[in-house]
């Protein structure tokens, strides 16, 4: 019977007697699963429609709601953890994340948020012709959020970064030269591009960074009744299709717009990446 189970919660029937729980509870109050998640700066539609359809595919009724203000992501993470206003967060993984709080190990992402291409001001652009290896690179210098692991996973490779604790003003930093490149996600770095082409700020088209990672929901350590049912709920989506038609109808086209082949790939390591990632699962990763 265990080897029927999500690997989330594979003792004794865990995840079994953790739904029936929530079923049992809920049906004596009449009520439902109220899911709430943070107001983020980044958009947030696609890990959005993800627990929609995790949840819709779990069987149980439920509401799902933004806060209703806006919160940097680390105080997010940090009410996630005590139990504060929210239940789900979405996040790159962690060690210290893991440590903290109960992960759904099924990346939404597929691994693609380790995949960065850059954003640049338009006039810098030739001078990415010339980076073909990482020492290269360790001449210019990234942005990114000073609580974000990428920030942590660059460090660690040697390049130098200059931190916000606000996204909005990474993109004011970036223009006004604080520092060089913004590396960002093949999924979000086009709307992004969208959104300040009018400030000089273009897709850098040469280069390409790659890291392990994964893009997980979190949930607090108490709550491992949600985590169960997110877990259920995306497997099902995967077994059925469901989740790759999402997936590819929200970032099929991005990923081909980055022609991923086409670049020169500098691999970095992950001194940030937990042991029980899931790598396994050929299904769970784009190949």
């Amino acid at each position: 019977m265990n080897a029927c189970l999500p690997p989330l919660l594979r003792n004794a029937g865990a995840w079994l007697i953790a739904v029936c729980s929530v079923l049992v509870g809920l049906t004596a109050t009449g009520a439902t699963l109220d899911v709430r998640y943070p107001q983020q700066e980044a958009d947030g539609a696609y890990p959005v429609k993800v627990l929609a359809l995790a949840l819709s595919k779990s069987g149980i009724p439920y509401t799902l709601a933004p806060m209703p203000y806006q919160m940097p992501q680390g105080r997010a993470l940090k009410q996630l953890a005590q139990g504060i206003d929210l239940n789900v967060v979405w996040s790159i993984t962690s060690k210290e994340r893991e440590q903290d709080l109960l992960p759904v190990r099924i990346p939404i992402d597929k691994g693609l948020y380790g995949w960065r291409i850059f954003l640049v001001n338009k006039e810098a652009v030739d001078q990415y012709s010339a980076i073909q290896s990482l020492g290269d690179l360790k001449a210019l210098k990234a942005g990114q959020g000073h609580d974000w692991p990428d920030t942590a996973i660059l460090r660690a490779n040697g390049l130098p970064v200059e931190v916000s604790p606000r996204y909005d003003s990474l993109f004011r930093m970036l223009k006004s030269k604080r520092f060089d490149y913004f590396p960002r996600s093949v999924l979000e770095i086009w709307g992004e591009a969208d959104r300040y082409a009018d400030t000089g700020l273009v897709v850098e088209p040469r280069v390409l960074l790659h890291y392990p990672t994964a893009f997980y929901f979190f949930v607090s350590k108490n709550n491992p009744q949600l985590a169960a049912i997110l877990e259920r709920g995306i497997n099902a989506a995967i077994k059925d299709g469901s989740f790759e038609r999402l997936f590819q109808q929200t970032y099929g086209d991005v990923m081909r717009r980055a022609n991923l082949t086409g670049r020169t790939t500098l691999r970095l390591t992950s001194p940030l990446l937990p042991a029980k990632i899931p790598l396994q699962r050929k299904e769970l990763w784009i190949q």
